[in-house]
């Protein structure tokens, strides 16, 4: 059994399957990310419909499992006459996902903004949208920043959930490279490492901003 040997012949496939990995990753947060800012003010508005109506969306949102929404996108929507390309509805469902958790991590930090500041800002004739522009969400998203980089590594993990839609990303690759040569453990510990040599880095630099920006708050 050539259990390290064969990692130079698995790496340019998995390597590939990494890249596609990151990039449903990257693609995901940057929808998410504006999506659960939005779901976030949302949740706050001082109209008692649109804030219920809001926080129902996002507690379905939290409530359903990622690779649920995943199959209902790619194997749900055919059936109303729209059909995605699994890298669509990989980039989809997990911004979805990405959207109805982070609202709640944004909501946290708009509402850590000093109440102070805030009465300062009306003080000093600030309209309630200016507020939130200049002072509020600018404050709350630097407050939000550690939890943030901290879910962005799960959401890097979640994208081994596209395999089920046979999106080409790090998984699928080795489950791949594994069906051609049997060596399944071989290939799965080097895309474990691979998974491991990304998500590691990430949590280091988030325990280095949440230091960071203690300092400051």
């Amino acid at each position: 059994m050539n259990f390290l040997s064969d990692w130079p012949t698995f790496l340019p496939g998995l390597l590939a399957g990494l890249g596609v990995s990151v990039q449903v990753a990257l693609l995901s947060l940057v929808i998410g990310i504006p999506g659960g800012l939005l779901l976030a003010i949302g949740a706050s508005s001082r109209k008692k419909a649109v804030r219920l109506l809001i926080i129902g969306v996002v507690e379905i949102g939290r409530g359903t499992p990622a690779l649920v929404v995943l199959q209902i996108f790619y194997f749900g929507l055919p059936a109303s006459g729209l059909t995605l390309s699994s890298m669509a509805a990989s980039v989809v469902a997990l911004a979805a996902t990405t959207a109805a958790y982070t609202s709640e991590i944004l909501r946290g930090g708009l509402q850590a903004v000093p109440q102070g500041e805030v009465e300062a800002a009306g003080a000093l004739g600030m309209s309630r949208r200016d507020t939130l522009r200049f002072i509020v969400v600018p404050q709350g998203l630097r407050i939000a920043i550690p939890s943030l980089i901290g879910f962005a590594i799960l959401i890097f993990q979640a994208t081994s959930l596209a395999y089920t839609v046979a999106l080409p990303e790090l998984l699928s690759q080795a489950y791949s490279i594994g069906s051609s040569t049997f060596n399944y453990l071989s290939v799965l510990v080097l895309a474990g490492l691979m998974y491991a040599a990304i998500t590691i880095p990430a949590s280091w630099l988030t325990s280095r901003a949440e230091k960071r920006l203690a300092r400051h708050l």
